[in-house]
């Protein structure tokens, strides 16, 4: 039988900053508890999409909170936004990364479009009935995402575009995608923002791909064969979309680090109900200092992931740089997660590597977010270029 892991959570102490905010993160633990855990494992392992709890979510008003109430928004600070982002991920990272691609699809428009265009498209997108995905990288472009290949070549009022997309998080269930194209020479300055409708003529997702974890969440190329954009649906100034694209990657990676506290905090939760449930040798398993010992380090893990991941949101919040910030919260908290599952494996001892549990299933998740939005390698070279400058090519 299949295990969803605690249903009484850890209480994990929260600085929110408004009465409001505090009511935001309690709804977001009662959709958690009555929505998303209790289906979880299950669904997970039948690689099921779980597209009524982004309706839920939608309706709760918890899939657009950091955009303007203007259009429809929630207007909460990221740092309140990222808490509850945490807790959904906890419940089930599908669930919450989901949430933050969503997030990261809508930012391009909300950021870099015209009053008009946010006037228009903005509310449906943050409304909840609508999911989006982002549409960045390619087979031949991931890290290097300034070599991208799609084409976007002009068409009567509008843009023809080609190409296919690799990796995109809600490939074939999405309504909208946002997609960086080539419209001008090689190199970043050449790339051009579109949103592109989910049932846009021309444009069609491959099978899923079959991946070691996030089995309910579907990834997979998108195709865009002659799809016609009309030139209203170009986000930003034509050669600004690579601009575009990195900041919206700024935001996105707090999401992931977000993420990441989020499914630690679930497998350290699960290794502490284990080891103060379960007898060995006449007495608890948390009883023996070596496991205590490792509880410790799993706990201050994730207490550091979450300030740091704090720290960057409230720069941003602050209208301050956070590039810097954001990649050390996602390298960071993405190593720190991998770190925490393995170790609440290692307590779990033979029930850990069952599907019986859900920590082999957190195990497995959080090796994807050392890679998702800039692998960790990539955070450390931005971080390294904000420290030392540009490396030397002489």
């Amino acid at each position: 039988m299949l295990h969803d892991g605690p249903q009484d959570r850890t209480s994990v102490e929260r600085e929110l900053p408004t009465e409001e905010a505090r009511e935001l993160l309690g709804l977001t633990r009662d959709i958690a508890a009555r929505e998303i855990r209790p289906r979880a494992a299950e669904e997970e392992d039948a690689g099921r999409f779980p597209r009524d709890v982004f309706a839920v979510l939608g309706a709760a008003g918890l899939l657009s909170l950091p955009y303007p109430q203007e259009y429809g928004g929630g207007e909460q600070p990221y740092e309140v936004y990222l808490q509850v982002l945490e807790e959904l991920a906890a419940a089930r990272l599908t669930v919450g990364l989901g949430v933050s691609v969503h997030t990261l699809a809508c930012h391009a428009l909300a950021e870099f479009g015209t009053k008009q265009q946010r006037a228009e498209h903005l509310p449906a997108m943050l409304g909840g009935t609508l999911l989006g995905a982002y549409c960045l990288s390619e087979p031949g472009s991931g890290s290097d995402a300034a070599s991208l290949r799609t084409k976007a070549i002009r068409d009567g009022d509008g843009w023809r575009l080609d190409g296919t997309k690799a990796w995109i998080t809600h490939a074939g269930v999405a309504d909208f995608y946002t997609v960086l194209a080539r419209t001008g020479a090689e190199g970043p300055r050449g790339i051009t923002a579109f949103l592109v409708p989910g049932d846009a003529p021309g444009l069609s997702a491959a099978a899923p791909e079959r991946k070691m974890g996030l089995k309910g969440s579907p990834t997979a190329q998108v195709h865009l064969d002659g799809v016609h954009v009309p030139d209203s649906r170009r986000i930003g100034e034509e050669g600004q979309g690579f601009t575009v694209a990195l900041s919206a990657l700024d935001s996105g990676r707090l999401g992931i680090a977000a993420c990441a506290v989020g499914v630690a905090q679930a497998a350290l939760d699960e290794a502490i109900a284990f080891t103060t449930s379960r007898q060995q040798f006449g007495r608890p398993l948390a009883d023996f200092q070596g496991l205590r010992f490792v509880l410790a380090d799993m706990a201050t893990a994730i207490e550091a992931g979450r300030a740091l991941y704090l720290a960057a949101a409230r720069q941003r919040d602050a209208g301050r740089p956070f590039g810097k910030q954001a990649a050390m919260a996602k390298l960071y908290c993405t190593d720190a997660a991998m770190k925490v599952t393995t170790d609440a494996v290692q307590l779990l001892g033979g029930y850990g590597y069952t599907a019986d549990f859900p920590v082999e299933r957190y195990m497995r998740e959080a090796k994807v977010l050392q890679i998702v939005e800039g692998t960790n390698q990539i955070q450390r070279m931005v971080i390294a270029r904000h420290l030392a400058g540009p490396e030397s090519r002489g």
